[in-house]
């Protein structure tokens, strides 16, 4: 199988474990992820968010492979909305 057909017939389900993972650096069943796990599973999940995401994260892989780089401040604006309750804490 091609890495192209890999990726295209990868579920939205099979991407999160993988980000998941990636992230914390665990499977969803707690068994650490070797260096060569950890290396192959971000680029298989790079790979698809450049296919099928339109990403527009900080630093993230965006649609056709674009790499999305954003400053702090417009990471603050675009989170800086009225839904969001701000509260003292006395």
């Amino acid at each position: 199988m091609q890495v192209e057909q890999l990726i295209n017939a990868m579920s939205p389900q099979v991407y999160q474990v993988l980000k998941q993972a990636v992230e914390i650096g665990k499977w969803p069943n707690g068994v650490s992820l070797t260096d060569d796990q950890k290396e192959q599973a971000t680029q298989a999940m790079m790979l698809y968010q450049g296919t099928h995401l339109e990403q527009t994260d900080h630093m993230s892989i965006g649609k056709g492979g674009v790499i999305n780089h954003h400053s702090k401040a417009q990471l603050k604006n675009q989170f800086n909305t009225d839904e969001i309750m701000r509260q003292s804490v006395k």
